[in-house]
């Protein structure tokens, strides 16, 4: 089977023991030239990608990273130190490392997750009520035939709702929804959740501010295994001050299953 660029993009190569070789992919690049950033949801499915390679279990659970610095898009190493590995969780510690400082430094927890109608107590609510797919656009109206870097490499279809500020008429609400997927054909996995979960414009667009909006700490939640299809994604924010911003995301699958959460902190980008 043919590689996509998202797999091509997240590859960890191992070097040794508990050391892997990557790359940070200018094709999942948010702007151009020296103010150009990956994604960070592509450099956590990287780091995962290295700790499940010698993880007991296969699904990471529950990731906690920092980003300290912005990575250069040449290559880099990650490191995996595992703190625990037990019967139902395992624990490790994952920096991605560039020119001998530390760029992401994540702890991941990896797990086993049952079957949907499994035993055991089971709840959850009900998914983001969005309009159909067709009603849902590319930002800006039509995909233009010469976008690049992370736009290109993603299918993402905002409820119109959330996309005055394209306008030039923000909604007043710090809020995102939409549905998601890549752009390529290749269904959902951890890897893909990790994505999703930081693959929204930042929920302050909403309040007219705009520009880099650069996460600090990112925490997310892998909830269940997801179905093929198109993701649904919901991101809030709950409060803004001193030039901070929380958010919220919520990702469920095309069976209506919660599949992933997040919350993150993050700087305000500039304002109009």
């Amino acid at each position: 089977m043919q590689m996509t660029v998202f797999d091509e993009a997240t590859a960890a190569v191992r070097t040794g023991e508990g050391r892997y070789q990557v790359r940070p992919d200018a094709r999942f690049a948010i702007g151009e030239g020296p103010i150009a950033a990956v994604n960070g949801g592509v450099l956590l499915a990287t780091i995962a990608r290295a700790v499940l390679d010698t993880s007991p279990h296969p699904h990471p659970v529950a990731t906690s990273a920092h980003f300290l610095r912005a990575p250069r898009t040449q290559t880099a190493e990650v490191v995996v130190d595992w703190l625990k590995q037990g019967k139902t969780a395992a624990t490790a510690r994952a920096s991605l490392i560039q020119d001998g400082e530390v760029v992401v430094d994540a702890t991941i927890t990896t797990g086993a997750l049952g079957e949907p109608d499994g035993e055991g107590l089971s709840w959850t609510g009900d998914p983001p009520a969005l309009p159909p797919v067709s009603d849902c656009g590319w930002p800006g109206g039509e995909r233009p035939p010469a976008i690049a870097g992370f736009a290109a490499q993603v299918d993402l279809r905002l409820d119109p709702t959330t996309t005055g500020w394209l306008r030039g008429e923000p909604a007043g609400v710090p809020e995102m929804r939409g549905y998601f997927q890549l752009a390529e054909e290749r269904d959902p996995d951890a890897l893909v959740l990790a994505l999703a979960v930081d693959a929204m414009p930042p929920v302050v667009f909403g309040l007219g501010s705009f520009g880099w909006a650069p996460t600090v700490e990112l925490t997310w939640y892998m909830r269940a295994v997801p179905a093929p299809g198109m993701l649904r994604v919901a991101a809030r924010c709950r409060h803004v001050s001193g030039g901070w911003f929380d958010e919220e995301s919520e990702v469920w699958d095309s069976a209506g299953r919660l599949v992933a959460q997040s919350r993150q902190i993050a700087r305000v980008g500039r304002q109009r």
